[in-house]
């Protein structure tokens, strides 16, 4: 017996020597368990996530990235690959070089398995796809920014702890003000001088008992024009263009409202609610036959929650092909477009401050409902000939996502909690407004919500309430101290993804190009506040300025 638990300790002690090697982070046994230690630990594995650890590590600090994905990049390396660019001159630093990246792999000839270069169409968002002259490539497969992040993580040797999920109810250990060490659901242990919440939920912030906000501030909060419940505002094509009757017998209100149709007032114009945007997945298609899998008839398949497309379909609607947008290798990024589309409408609002559980029941229900919609365009005889004949062309991309069905892991978590920090960031600040104090990145991408309900007008037709897209006339500027907790709520965490914003100004930060400008600067801003012994709010701007401009970050 003492001769096994002599090699238990010895086993032990090697595996953790070996690990601290690897990565320059404590690891010791506290009663019985493992707990690590680094300068800076990261929960998160998105890609802000991702950058920001990078950054900590080429500042010659230890961290940790402790993820409860498997998967690294969020929905960058999730589906959106057709990216939100907006204006691409003001992305730099570690964002730049990940795209910067993704064209290396784009301007190999192994990359082009399944197309020539030369066939590709180049389209982007804002900016040609493939940018030579600026070594940058916007669009990209699922697959190759995942290597991307992957490789980034490899060559700096960075310990990413994964399928770790923060114990919400007593993982945060906190000591005057400050955040001592996080535990994981699994019992891991983990301490650190500054810590990062990266997640789109925002589960460490909350933990931590910082103050946060879930939905849409009435117009009076921030002074603006776009937040609160905007019936009767139409911006994009996401809305019902002719009359269609919500009932499950058109026109008859005694036969019961179809499904995924609220009975509710949607609320007075303008007014705050608790509800957000809808969630969709990503979807990578593919119509190359070698690569194609056919879409999954989903289990408990019901075409009734698809009548209001058909009904849509009916008055002669043809735009369903519109944001099939073009990724290399014949695929796509295909994202919502249309009165019933990807976006699932109101399914969402308690996903924010649900369990685990709970999240993982709304995730799947999305997923079939996705997976519904898919296949009734492909198969239901309402559908147009045209557009069902060219829809079963398409399907899930074989060598995407292989360990789960070919389906993204990530569904697109538009918004959820929002912190109220030092400072909250208003469309007052996006459009110019407003100035904007300490500066630490930009954003360009237009102000854009998706829709949050879809409800009975009082002529009693169906509508969709809460799409907007409102031009911020160029880039504009993003607060140091939006990304910094009330000093009375925290003093050594960052939150570069749940950013101290308002809900319509969310709705332009929240692009994967600025959480990745985010991660950057606030890892930087993390060294410094160790360097300095200091706490996040007290951080010398000027100094964390000079960092970010040296290291190529567009901060203004």
């Amino acid at each position: 017996m003492i001769m096994k638990s002599k090699f238990k300790y010895l086993t032990v002690f090697l595996v953790l020597a070996g690990l601290m090697m690897q990565t320059s982070c404590k690891i010791s046994l506290v009663k019985g368990k493992l707990e690590a230690s680094a300068d800076i630990i990261i929960y998160g594995g998105t890609s802000a996530a991702i950058v920001a650890a990078v950054e900590a590590k080429r500042s010659g600090k230890s961290v940790i990235v402790v993820s409860p994905d498997i998967h690294l990049g969020g929905l960058s390396s999730s589906g959106l690959g057709f990216t939100d660019t907006g204006d691409k001159s003001v992305i730099g630093g570690l964002a730049r070089e990940f795209y910067h990246r993704v064209w290396q792999h784009y301007n190999t000839d192994e990359a082009w398995v399944w197309q020539n270069k030369e066939e590709y169409g180049n389209k982007g968002q804002g900016t040609p796809a493939m940018d030579g002259e600026n070594r940058t490539m916007w669009i990209f497969e699922p697959h190759v920014a995942e290597q991307v992040f992957e490789d980034l993580i490899s060559e700096e040797k960075i310990r990413v702890d994964r399928n770790e999920w923060l114990d919400r109810k007593n993982g945060v250990k906190m000591k005057e003000g400050r955040i001592i060490s996080i535990t994981t659901l699994s019992g891991k242990a983990y301490s650190g001088k500054m810590f990062l919440d990266a997640t789109y939920e925002g589960d460490l912030m909350a933990s931590a008992g910082v103050s946060y906000h879930v939905g849409r501030e009435g117009k009076d909060a921030y002074g603006e024009e776009w937040n609160g419940v905007q019936t009767g505002v139409l911006h994009h094509k996401h809305w019902f263009q002719s009359d269609i009757s919500p009932y499950i017998i058109a026109k008859d209100p005694t036969s019961g409202l179809l499904p995924r149709i609220s009975g509710e007032d949607p609320g007075e114009k303008y007014s705050g609610d608790n509800k957000i945007q809808a969630y969709c997945f990503r979807l990578c298609m593919t119509d190359h036959n070698e690569n194609r899998v056919p879409f999954p008839k989903p289990e408990g398949y019901d075409p009734l929650h698809y009548e209001l497309l058909a009904r849509s379909f009916a008055t002669g609607r043809k735009d369903w092909f519109e944001k099939f947008d073009p990724l290399p290798i014949h695929k796509t990024d295909t994202n919502n477009h249309g009165p019933l589309s990807s976006d699932n409408i109101g399914m969402n609002y308690d996903y924010p401050e649900a369990t685990y559980e709970r999240r993982k029941e709304i995730i799947k229900e999305h997923e079939n409902y996705q997976k519904g919609l898919l296949w009734f365009v492909a198969n239901d005889p309402r559908v147009p000939e045209d557009i069902q004949k060219e829809m079963q062309r398409w399907g899930l991309a074989m060598d995407e996502f292989k360990d789960n069905g070919n389906w993204p892991h990530q569904i697109y978590v538009r918004e959820a909690r929002r912190m109220l920090g030092e400072f909250v960031m208003t469309e007052n600040e996006l459009l110019k407004k407003s100035p904007t104090p300490k500066p630490i990145g930009m954003g360009s991408y237009n102000i854009d919500s998706h829709n949050v309900q879809r409800y009975v007008k009082p002529d009693g037709f169906v509508q969709n309430e809460g799409d907007i897209g409102v031009s911020t006339n160029g880039p504009y500027t993003i607060s140091y101290s939006s990304l910094v907790p009330k000093k009375e709520d925290c003093e050594n965490l960052l939150v570069p993804v749940c950013v101290s914003s308002s809900h319509i100004a969310f709705g332009s930060i929240r692009m994967e190009p600025v959480f990745l400008i985010l991660g950057q600067s606030a890892a930087a801003a993390a060294v410094l506040a160790i360097d300095e012994e200091t706490t996040v709010q007290e951080v010398d701007y000027n100094k964390l300025k000079e960092v970010l401009v040296a290291k190529g970050q567009i901060v203004e």
